[in-house]
This record gives structure tokens, C-alpha cells and sequence, in this order.
């Protein structure tokens, strides 16, 4: 079998590509490892920036994100018993942001791609990428119990840091920048109404502590715990004790969450990756493939949206024109808006958290700049432009 893009990986960037592909006449096949119900449930992000909801719109898979998605116009900073809000749109614009899970952003992809787009094979493992550097790169998987191959014009990789893709770029030429944070996250999914009508994140010395939301009946919380955390080790009622602990407000001090079941808990490493060049030969890199980002600045899914939605663009640009200009670009061109996006996650992640390490001065520190961000509407400008997202072409 043969396509012009071979696209690794069914999740929101990979299926994305393909309908913006398929939008500009340009064929694709997705291989995509897990089964369908899989994908469909997996949980991962749920905060979308404009220009991810500008995208998704234009490609004909907005319906169900405007009638059932929430948008928020700020977020709620708390620390030292105090709350501020942020006003995204009265600081960048116009811009906001949507509560809208990945899980539902695939379910979108996955129906228009399956009734209108090319190939999407489900349970179809990829085993190598080979001929990077030639006019036809082979890609080998496993489907419906026998092995097979495909060749493309193109590759591109939207399989995960783990994924095969990474590794058609040779070890001389592929860098990888890491950091690891020394906490993790404890989530839970709860059924009970959020506690704000916005997102609040919260810093504490007794850690970190984000509330935010799935729908206005389903909560999505967590909680800053040390790496190595057993979930198991924190029964519901204490993740509900410590929430309270550390969300609570000097000026409201009978303010308590409303609980309700825990239908899901998991612990989430934080850590931040960049992998240069994000382009091999005839091999791309995209989303969590090329760069992970630690989820305060709500950036993972975005970046990966804008990953392809520069690449859709130089493909079309190629099959228009036959310049490889934006395609020869793309690596460059993304590498900015990633290393924009790691420093503001790094800059959330930092200021909000509790290194275990940290001393009275560095807390010091991050109250003053906390305060600055409550006091300075520049201060609270720069954070809402990166939090509901730079433009595309910035």
C-alpha cells in the first residue's frame, strides 16, 4: 500500500492532521496501535487554546465542541488565602480558552475520519520507520495479525515520545533536552460540580492544588505529591481533606469543596522534553513525539494541535506549488512556539509548586512573584497571552 503521508499515531494530533489533509485534497493513511474504545477513553487534557478551537472548527469537527464545550474567560490564581482572577479576554483581545476533553476531541476526529477520510486502522503496530533520508520511506506494522508495510512520500510521527518515530532520526542528528520535576501529580475525576465556574490553581505550602472541570457535573482535581506516590495511599477522604487544606481562603474560612465519587485516580510524573530537529529527511516529528510539557500551563495538546496544523499548511503549500519552502521550515518554525510553550510551563510549574528541596527564600520568591501577577495588569497580561496561546505564526 502506498499514501503521500503516512501519519503514526490515532490521537487528536494525528487524526487532525489527517482531516486537515484530507480537507486539502492530500491522501494519508493513520496507523494507530491501540484499539478504538481505547483511544476514545483516554484521559489526557481538557483545556483548549483559541487557536486550537479556530482549527477544529474549520475542520468541520466544532458541532459538538460549541454545544457541549465550556468556555472560560480566566482562570483563578490563589495563594496566601487570597484569590485574583485573570481576565483572558480584557488582557489578550478577545482570547479565551474551552473546557473540552481530549477524549471528546477524539471522538470528533475519529467520526469524521471514518465517514470522510482516508485509511484509519486501528490495532496496526508500527515496528520500524525506515529510508528516512529517501523519496519513499517505509513504514512496517503488524495489523490483523500479519505483518505489512507502507510506503509514503511522507512520515509523520505523532506517536508518543515512546513511539518508533523518534528513532528515524538518527542518533547523530537528534538531540533531546529533559528536565524532571521533583513532585508529581495525584488526579482524581469526581462526580460532584466544580467548585468555581473557572479554572483555580492554587499555591500552598503545603503544595500545589488545581480544581478544574469535565461538564457542570464532573470535577477534575489535583493534588502536588511526592514522585513515587501510590495511589492507593491516599483514600478519598484524605484527597478531599487536603484539597480543602490547600484551596481554602483567609477571608472564606468555612469554604469546603462539595464531594462526591471518585470514579478515577492516577499519579502523573511532571517533566519536560524537547527533541531537535522536529524533521529527518522525509520523517516529521509532532506532539508528544517531538516535546512534553508538564500540564500546569495546559499547553500538550495545544502545542500538538499547532504542530500540524503548521505542517497541514506547508503540505498543502507543497501540493500547490511544488516548493518544499514551509516544509523545510517546519522543524524551525515549531521549535520557537515549543520553546516559548516549555518556559511557560516551566515558569507555572515552578512558581505554583513545592520543590521538597526549597528553602524559606525561594517560597519568599514565589509569593513575591505571585503578588506581581495580582498587582501588575502587565505581569497578569503575560501570562494570560501564553495561557490562551500566541498566535500561530508568532
Amino acid at each position: 500500500m502506498h499514501t503521500t503521508v503516512g501519519i503514526i499515531g490515532g490521537g487528536p494530533s494525528g487524526l487532525l492532521l489527517a482531516r486537515l489533509l484530507h480537507q486539502a485534497g492530500i491522501d494519508s493513511v493513520v496507523l494507530e496501535s491501540r484499539d478504538r474504545d481505547y483511544v476514545e477513553r483516554r484521559q489526557r487534557a481538557g483545556i483548549l487554546e483559541q487557536a486550537t478551537v479556530d482549527a477544529l472548527r474549520a475542520a468541520g469537527a466544532g458541532a459538538r465542541l460549541d454545544a457541549e464545550g465550556l468556555p472560560h474567560d480566566g482562570i483563578e490564581l490563589r495563594h496566601d488565602g487570597r484569590a485574583t482572577r485573570i481576565d483572558f479576554p480584557a488582557l489578550t483581545g478577545g482570547r479565551r480558552v474551552w473546557v473540552y476533553a481530549q477524549t471528546e476531541v477524539v471522538k470528533d476526529l475519529v467520526a469524521l475520519q471514518l465517514a470522510e477520510g482516508g485509511p484509519l486502522h486501528f490495532e496496526a503496530e508500527v515496528t520500524a520507520v525506515e529510508g528516512a533520508d529517501t523519496d519513499s520511506p517505509l513504514v512496517r506494522y503488524t495489523h490483523e495479525g500479519r505483518e505489512k508495510t507502507l510506503t509514503c512520500d511522507y512520515v509523520v510521527g505523532c506517536d508518543g515520545y515512546h513511539g518508533v518515530t523518534r528513532h528515524a532520526v538518527p542518533e547523530s542528528v537528534r538531540r533531546t533536552f529533559e528536565r524532571t520535576y521533583p513532585y508529581s501529580w495525584l488526579g482524581i475525576l469526581a462526580e460532584a460540580p466544580p467548585v468555581y465556574d473557572e479554572l483555580i490553581y492554587a499555591h500552598s505550602e503545603r503544595g500545589f492544588a488545581l480544581a478544574s472541570m469535565r461538564s457542570p457535573s464532573v470535577s477534575r482535581l489535583y493534588l502536588q505529591v511526592p514522585n513515587g506516590t501510590d495511589p492507593a495511599d491516599w483514600p478519598d477522604e484524605r484527597v478531599w481533606d487536603e484539597l480543602d487544606a490547600r484551596l481554602s481562603l483567609t477571608a472564606d474560612p468555612g469554604w469546603r469543596l462539595t464531594r462526591g465519587t471518585v470514579t478515577q485516580k492516577s499519579v502523573l510524573p511532571m517533566r519536560s522534553s524537547v527533541t531537535e530537529p522536529m524533521r529527518h529527511g522525509r520523517v516529521f516529528l509532532a506532539g508528544d513525539a517531538a516535546h512534553i510539557v508538564p500540564p500546569t500551563g495546559a499547553k500538550g495538546l495545544n502545542l500538538a494541535a499547532a504542530d500540524v496544523i503548521v505542517l497541514a499548511r506547508a503540505f498543502a503549500h507543497h501540493a500547490k506549488t511544488g516548493s518544499t519552502e514551509l516544509l523545510d521550515a517546519y522543524s524551525d518554525t515549531c521549535l520557537r512556539r515549543v520553546w516559548r510553550a516549555e518556559h511557560f510551563s516551566y515558569f507555572m510549574t515552578t512558581t505554583l509548586h513545592v520543590d521538597p528541596d526549597q528553602s524559606s527564600f525561594d517560597t519568599r520568591l514565589q509569593q513575591s512573584q505571585l503578588d506581581r501577577i495580582a498587582g501588575s495588569p502587565h505581569a497578569a497580561a503575560e501570562l494570560a497571552e501564553n495561557y490562551t496561546g500566541l498566535p500561530l505564526d508568532a
